[in-house]
């Protein structure tokens, strides 16, 4: 068929689900925003309508990441570009401390990204258990009622679990997908 990735003898294949998303959103979208602000809504309303008919769907825990600033900057990367990916099980929303010398309302801040995430996941490495930024967060985590689950961030060497944080895990992918849940 021109224009099309089908043949003539497989256009049966083709799946109109996309357009009839895209439709009932631009219809939706119409309705309650009429104009140019209607068509937007109604396409972004449309991929979703999409994105939910697929089989594979992840939904992304909302996750504040919790680590070590003055020894395990590097971690915090790691789960950054981890969570970027399209498979992964999490999207962070904010991750702790971004300089050596917080600002004066630094917890105000951390207190309201961790009322927004989902689960707190302290990222561990070897002086993680001592870090005050990363108990005063585990602390601010409790009282909030978020889960908090902890990662050993490097693959070789001794690590102590924080208190007050759970059980230490592995990061692996297994371990995420399950503890993410």
């Amino acid at each position: 068929m021109n224009g099309s990735n089908y043949c003539y003898s497989h256009k049966e294949s083709l799946d109109a689900s996309p357009i009839i998303s895209s439709a009932i959103g631009g219809l939706l979208g119409n309705i309650l925003f009429p104009g140019v602000g209607g068509i937007i809504f109604g396409s972004a309303t449309g991929a979703l309508i999409n994105k939910i008919g697929e089989k594979n769907v992840i939904i992304k825990k909302k996750v504040f990441v919790s680590f070590d600033f003055d020894n395990d900057k590097a971690l915090k990367g790691f789960v950054i570009g981890q969570s970027k990916l399209e498979q992964s099980p999490f999207m962070v929303i904010d991750h702790s401390l971004k300089e050596a010398a917080p600002e004066a309302n630094w917890k105000d801040k951390a207190r309201a990204a961790i009322r927004k995430s989902d689960i707190v996941m302290v990222i561990v490495g070897p002086e993680t258990y001592r870090a005050p930024g990363v108990l005063a967060e585990i602390a601010m985590a409790r009282q909030e009622g978020k889960p908090v689950i902890q990662l050993i961030g490097y693959r070789n060497g001794e690590y102590r679990a924080v208190e007050n944080a759970g059980r230490l895990y592995r990061w692996t992918w297994e371990n995420l997908r399950k503890l993410l849940a």
